[in-house]
């Protein structure tokens, strides 16, 4: 009888701990990010990761070398009055943004826009954007998340993507109330910015960006911009403060540094 009482308790005990582990388990893996649906459906994911890519400058091109102008915004009355104050205490020659000349990223939406590469890093329930310049990383998060209710603004802003196919779309808020939306644009706290990702060759890559602000912008502002892979370039690391000699001043004139020559470091003794 006695026997027969310790086995029922340690099935007892035993069947605890199973059913215990089972929701820790569980717990566990609602916390994780899910894989990507488009994964799970098509047993990959578009190869961007191989390689990295840039803004073609040339197809911006038109023929003739003239360059065709993309859209420009179409500001609201308020911002109008501001970027033309922007432009009138801009120096002929003088296109330098002194926050970036300064240091500081550009943020969304401009960094998507720079001279310099970036890649793609899947992982599961999220693709990492590694942009060369600044060494800025944009986080999509692909795995079912909405935005946060109050979200902290950041350069880059939080950014929630999906996959339509072989396109990925993502939608981007919550912006540092410094990023400017273009050059002598700055952006409210209603801004929204779209992308969609859509490769159309196996080296191409087209990215189309739609901005949204109704306190800015009469209607949405969209451009597209084509990206080309280089499969054998890699990021390179870049540390804007080392040997920055392109500051600008308060009003964007770009200048230089007065101690371009510093002493030598003293020898060893």
């Amino acid at each position: 009888m006695i026997r027969r009482s310790m086995r029922a308790a340690v099935l007892a005990t035993v069947g605890l701990a199973v059913g215990l582990f089972a929701a820790i388990a569980a717990r566990a893996a609602e916390a994780l990010p899910q894989r990507d649906a488009a994964f799970t459906a098509l047993g990959h994911l578009p190869d961007w990761d191989r390689g990295v890519w840039q803004v073609d400058w040339s197809a911006l091109f038109a023929g003739g070398g003239q360059r065709t102008p993309p859209e420009q915004p179409s500001l609201t009355p308020e911002y109008a009055a501001r970027f033309a104050a922007y432009k009138a205490s801009q120096k002929e020659g003088d296109n330098v943004q002194p926050e970036n000349a300064n240091c500081v990223p550009p943020g969304m939406p401009q960094i998507m826009s720079m001279p310099y590469p970036l890649e793609f890093i899947y992982s599961p329930g999220r693709v990492t954007i590694a942009i060369e310049t600044d060494s800025q990383v944009r986080r999509v998060w692909t795995d079912g998340r909405k935005h946060p209710a109050d979200p902290d603004d950041t350069f880059n802003g939080d950014s929630i993507g999906h996959w339509e196919g072989q396109d990925l779309v993502v939608d981007t808020i919550a912006l540092e109330p410094h990023v400017l939306m273009a050059p002598g644009v700055p952006h409210s706290d209603e801004e929204r910015i779209v992308e969609r990702f859509h490769q159309v060759g196996p080296d191409r890559l087209d990215v189309t960006t739609t901005i949204t602000d109704p306190k800015v912008l009469t209607k949405p502002w969209s451009v597209t911009r084509p990206y080309l892979r280089h499969a054998d370039w890699q990021i390179q690391e870049y540390v804007c403060e080392q040997n920055n000699h392109d500051f600008a001043g308060p009003q964007g004139q770009a200048g230089i540094r007065l101690d371009d020559n510093p002493p030598s470091p003293a020898p060893h003794p």
